[in-house]
């Protein structure tokens, strides 16, 4: 009876071992594709600003002096938001390919409309939001993965906090509030820096509910990456304003 006890324990052990090595591998597919994404956007973001011919289609100089989307601009801008809710509900429907080839499309047309950054923005300040950006991220999606704690309430929370900046936002587009600004940019970095740990914590429970089928976990990894991008991006944005130097 013992050595029945003992064959049991053994094997729950050793696929306890297994499942833990497959949430390894499956974490870091989705930060490998999520820093995948990033160096996408940077480096289009790079080429597009320093291309005159693109940019020039893009952006074009308004009557006050400050640069404006040009209509392929709006294109550009309003893409990325539609490739968003193209891969959340078509996904299923979708290759595994088709999937990771429309994330790769959205981080570059991501990049290309926010070529300005670099007209705005010193490269030296660029550089050093990235760099504290990524110890922030780095810092709430180890906490996510690792934590105990339920971040489920947590994270309806936050995503009610992130509707009142959207309106906050859209309001401030014809009050043009400085105050207005300068509290969303604080909440921005504050909610984002939150889902990072909230998303993080999803994703692995994903993999949990997936129960180790190849194909939907490929699919999971790729709308995880795309949600960790999402934030790793909004705290950059966010942060750049307070430490961004201006050109």
């Amino acid at each position: 009876m013992a050595d029945y006890d003992n064959r049991i324990a053994r094997g729950a052990t050793t696929a306890t071992a297994s499942y833990d090595a497959g949430l390894r591998a499956h974490m870091l597919r989705v930060y490998n594709l999520m820093a995948g994404a990033l160096a996408l956007t940077g480096v289009t973001a790079y080429a597009v600003a320093n291309t005159p011919v693109l940019l020039n289609a893009i952006y074009q100089v308004n009557a006050q002096g400050a640069l404006a989307p040009t209509m392929l601009g709006w294109v550009v801008m309003l893409a990325p938001l539609a490739l968003v809710f193209f891969l959340s509900f078509r996904i299923q429907q979708m290759s595994q390919a088709t999937a990771q080839l429309t994330f790769w499309g959205y981080a570059a047309l991501v990049g290309a409309s926010l070529a300005s950054l670099f007209l705005l923005y010193t490269g030296a300040s660029i550089a050093l939001t990235f760099f504290v950006t990524a110890a922030t991220f780095g810092t709430m999606s180890l906490y996510g993965f690792t934590t105990k704690r339920d971040l489920t309430g947590f994270g309806n929370f936050l995503f009610m906090g992130l509707i009142g900046i959207l309106i906050a936002s859209l309001a401030n587009i014809f009050f043009q509030s400085a105050m207005v600004t300068f509290v969303v940019s604080i909440l921005g970095v504050l909610i984002f820096t939150g889902l990072t740990a909230w998303d993080t914590q999803k994703i692995k429970q994903t993999y949990y509910a997936i129960g180790g089928d190849v194909a939907v976990a490929g699919k999971a990894a790729i709308m995880g990456a795309l949600s960790l991008y999402l934030d790793f991006l909004n705290i950059f944005l966010f942060l750049l304003r307070f430490m961004g130097d201006r050109r």
